[in-house]
């Protein structure tokens, strides 16, 4: 299976940007993982929030196709304890799943449509996180699912 992380904008935050390096490298001993990012809109100072998310769930729904199992983060979503969530790739993984995108929107969230596309929501936390902080986040988590797959010491319950 190939996960793809496919995110909104760029990070600034050089701490954020080490953490997530660390746990994408750390991912590829399990998993065929790779990151899109979509940059930020031009000119978003002068649309408003839900024209910037319908621009960018433009351009989320570009990257996607009906074979894809999408993911959508969303502090509304399904929350899932970090065994569970293993599970659950688990049991996504042995339905033959063969490409599994996990998105991030932008600052202000995604727009409907992309809601809509996604197979399951799922969320981190009730708290709100930025766009950014959570893709560290998001993949600490991955790999803490794939070592929990592998019964390896990182997880402790």
């Amino acid at each position: 299976m190939n996960i793809t992380l496919l995110m909104i904008g760029n990070t600034s935050e050089a701490f954020v940007l080490e953490g997530f390096d660390v746990f994408m490298k750390r991912l590829k001993h399990y998993v065929k993982v790779k990151e899109v990012v979509i940059p930020d809109i031009k000119d978003r100072k002068h649309l408003n929030p839900e024209q910037i998310k319908e621009k960018e769930g433009v351009l989320i729904l570009e990257k996607l196709n009906s074979a894809n199992f999408s993911v959508l983060l969303d502090e509304h979503g399904k929350e899932f304890s970090s065994v569970e969530f293993a599970g659950f790739l688990q049991k996504t993984m042995n339905a033959g799943t063969r490409e599994l995108f996990f998105i991030i929107g932008g600052a202000y969230g995604v727009a409907e449509s992309v809601k809509q596309k996604a197979n399951i929501t799922v969320s981190l936390s009730r708290m709100t996180f930025t766009h950014q902080f959570i893709r560290l986040l998001f993949a600490e988590q991955l790999y803490r699912a794939m070592t929990i797959l592998k019964n390896e010491p990182y997880h402790n319950e």
